[in-house]
């Protein structure tokens, strides 16, 4: 399927449902963090050492719990992204960290610039970014500021952002809708989330 630059991502059927996708998939990051102690709080005088249970998984939870709930909010910075800009194709390199996930994605917007992206909030596995054409992807954003990536096919969008954040000059090309989709705050740096 070819993708015309005209077209916003959103339009593109595979993208609207993994975006689906990803809302359900955060959304069950945080019923799994969040559910555990709030049953455990529930049955805290029912249950002999639901205190201990309760305890514990405070304790497991709480560390990632904040990410996961900025995550799950964050996950409309991704909609609205799809919703402004369109999918451009682009080669890619995929550079991995020691346990196999991608650490950053390489991808040459023009002869002179190459962007190192990072997947966030979660590293996705490389199988899974790589798709079906391990050095092709699929992107839509401002290349200055980060975006939203897909293997081919616009199925599995994630946001990236720029692996080294920098400030970039206020104003110019595409600024005003970089900082309408949130890639951009006004003062020119990009956003982390």
């Amino acid at each position: 399927m070819s993708v015309t630059p005209t077209k916003a991502a959103w339009e593109h059927p595979p993208t609207a449902i993994g975006y689906k996708r990803l809302v359900l998939r955060r959304l069950g990051w945080v019923f799994s963090l969040g559910g555990p102690p709030l049953t455990a709080l529930a049955f805290i005088d029912l249950i002999p050492h639901a205190d201990t249970a309760f305890v514990l998984t405070i304790v497991l939870a709480a560390p990632l719990f904040p990410w996961v709930i900025v995550a799950y909010f964050r996950r409309r910075r991704v909609a609205a992204v799809l919703r402004a800009y369109p999918w451009r194709e682009f080669p890619c390199r995929h550079q991995r960290r020691v346990n196999g996930s991608p650490a950053t994605i390489a991808i040459p917007f023009r002869e002179d610039f190459t962007a190192m992206l990072r997947v966030i909030p979660f590293p996705v596995p490389v199988e899974i970014m790589e798709g079906d054409h391990p050095y092709r992807i699929w992107f839509a954003g401002d290349p200055r500021f980060g975006g939203v990536v897909s293997p081919v096919g616009g199925h599995y969008p994630v946001r990236v952002v720029p692996h080294t954040p920098r400030r970039e000059e206020c104003g110019g090309e595409g600024f005003d809708r970089a900082r309408r989709v949130g890639l951009v705050r006004g003062s020119g740096k990009g956003t982390r989330t």
